[in-house]
């Protein structure tokens, strides 16, 4: 059995600028222990307010052990709540998404409101007062359509999140999108080495075909505070900025989350077979300063999107097991785009339907070699491969505090 105080040693003991120990990628333990001092700790992405259009929409997700339904209440907010009935524990709502008027558990028939206050409990006792018994919340904050929540009893403050990005994604409106696509893939890979994956293009150049014809492989075309940044990204920064379009590299100082936009390749102005747009409804109308490039964010440890003038696509990653992990794109397009008149769905996804399926492939071979007792931790380039290591380092410096009991913020306990 690995313990807290094992992990910490392994993590003392790395070699900066190599990947990690076999055991983080494949050790059941470790992984319960990212479970919970990151997974039931963070800010995690979970959807998007279009997926949730009516009073009584929902959706649904599992992180870790903990199944998840986000709801539209009656008032129009939007409520995370533990997907277990207080009766005897039952899952509530079992499809990904749905309509409910009342939240009504299929094992016993006890009946919530869409607040989650318990209405209904059949063959209780006279004195059976419903009021103690409602569903239990979820933190739960709205951003520009973005739904994330915190299972932590005490969440970090999310205006840090909400601050950073809102100055980015205005021009974008994504408040007037809707899901025009979406798909779910399992990788056999510990998440870590998802995200590994994602934040270097050293593969690209062998694995990628569709994606490079719009997205530049050069590292520093993303650019990298501080390092080489390359003249294409300083061109767009500049006529970007001079148009009241934020889009200058901005990371938080904990590394969690970063937003910067990255020009495409020659002509590109969309992730598609031709790098012409996609869809002839724009999602933005931000067209004064010409091409816009990409606007890249991505918050650590669950979501990485695009946001281009046409369409958006976002990418939820949530952890299964050690070895296993669900990665869930959405393509989201101006809500009044008509399908088949104003975009084409496989036009519109092929790109990125292609990439997750070659990034799942990738994924499962590196998986499939750390799980040799022959493996050792090998270097990463420096000069390509410095998202990795931003990456590997704030997993690092994230759990060695609350492996060690210094919480770095506020934390008792789950919700």
């Amino acid at each position: 059995m690995v313990t807290a105080s094992d992990m910490l040693k392994l993590l003392d003991s790395r070699n900066p600028g190599f990947s990690l120990e076999r055991a983080f990628y494949t050790d059941p333990d470790i992984f319960s222990l990212d479970l919970e001092h990151i997974w039931y700790r963070e800010w995690l992405f979970a959807g998007h307010v279009c997926e949730l259009p009516k009073t009584g929409s929902y959706i649904t997700l599992q992180v870790g052990e903990y199944p998840i339904m986000i709801v539209r209440n009656a008032d129009g907010s939007v409520r995370a709540m533990h997907n277990t009935c207080r009766h005897r524990g039952s899952k509530i709502c079992k499809d990904e998404k749905g309509t409910a008027a009342r939240l009504v558990c299929p094992y016993h028939q006890w009946t919530y409101g869409l607040d989650g206050q318990l209405l209904f409990a059949r063959h209780m006792s006279s004195d059976f007062d419903k009021t103690q018994y409602p569903l239990r919340q979820i933190a739960c904050e709205v951003v520009e359509n973005a739904i994330f929540i915190s299972l932590a009893e005490t969440p970090s403050d999310f205006n840090l999140v909400r601050d950073h990005i809102v100055p980015y994604l205005g021009i974008h409106r994504l408040r007037d999108a809707k899901i025009a696509h979406e798909s779910a893939i399992i990788e056999k890979g510990n998440w870590k080495l998802v995200w590994e994956n994602n934040r270097e293009c050293y593969h690209c150049a062998a694995n990628h075909p569709e994606l490079l014809r719009s997205f530049p492989e050069n590292s520093s075309a993303v650019g990298l505070a501080g390092e080489r940044v390359d003249p294409d990204v300083t061109e767009l920064w500049t006529r970007c900025e001079t148009a009241g379009i934020a889009s200058q590299f901005k990371a938080n100082p904990s590394g969690q989350f970063r937003t910067t936009r990255q020009p495409m390749l020659g002509d590109a102005v969309s992730y598609t077979m031709d790098g012409k747009a996609a869809v002839t409804k724009p999602l933005s109308d931000a067209s004064v300063a010409g091409h816009l490039g990409a606007l890249l964010f991505y918050h650590y440890p669950s979501s990485w999107n695009h946001f281009l003038t046409d369409h958006a696509v976002t990418f939820r990653v949530l952890p299964i097991s050690p070895t296993e992990t669900a990665v869930t794109t959405k393509w989201l397009v101006h809500k009044e785009a008509v399908e088949g008149v104003d975009y084409d769905v496989d036009r519109l996804t092929h790109v990125w339907i292609q990439t997750n399926d070659e990034d799942r492939r990738v994924v499962e071979d590196n998986a499939a070699g750390i799980q040799s007792p022959a493996y050792q931790p090998g270097p990463y380039s420096e000069e390509i491969e410095g998202g990795v290591m931003q990456f590997v380092n704030w997993y690092a410096d994230t759990m060695k505090p609350r492996l060690e009991g210094k919480a770095d913020i506020p934390f008792r306990s789950v919700a």
